[in-house]
């Protein structure tokens, strides 16, 4: 069953992972290996990126929301695929976590009901905090 973030829901945190991107170094990922962006995205991330303007400043800080996520849960890279994380954007624009696959095997072991995420970026940097809590 896939976790949502949202709203606390009464449990104390879990965790706490923060990651910072670089905009133009992973713009140049990229733009070098468009496949990456199918590895690293879901579907639903790559079609909100297809709207804008300028998606890589969105793209990055998605992509450090992942690696936030593996911060909170104290797991390294590898321990899930980056598509089992997927940050949604609600209707008043607020950023929402849902994890699949192993992302969401390894929140339920350490009973994480609920996600706390907030992302920002500029033109040159990303960033993601992530709380998981219990």
């Amino acid at each position: 069953m896939p976790q949502s973030g949202g709203a606390p829901v009464g449990g104390g945190p879990v965790g706490l992972g923060l990651d910072l991107v670089d905009v133009a170094r992973f713009g140049a990922v990229l733009a070098r290996r468009p496949s990456a962006s199918q590895r690293l995205f879901t579907e639903g991330e790559r079609a909100y990126a297809a709207t804008l303007a300028n998606p890589v400043p969105s793209l990055a800080a998605r992509f450090a929301a992942k690696e936030a996520v593996m911060k909170a849960l104290g797991v390294g890279l590898g321990a899930f695929a980056f598509a089992d994380v997927e940050v949604e954007r609600r209707p008043s624009g607020e950023p929402a976590l849902v994890l699949t696959g192993r992302a969401a095997r390894l929140a339920a072991a350490q009973d994480v009901k609920s996600w706390l995420i907030s992302l920002t970026h500029t033109d040159s940097a990303a960033a993601a905090v992530v709380i998981a809590l219990a």
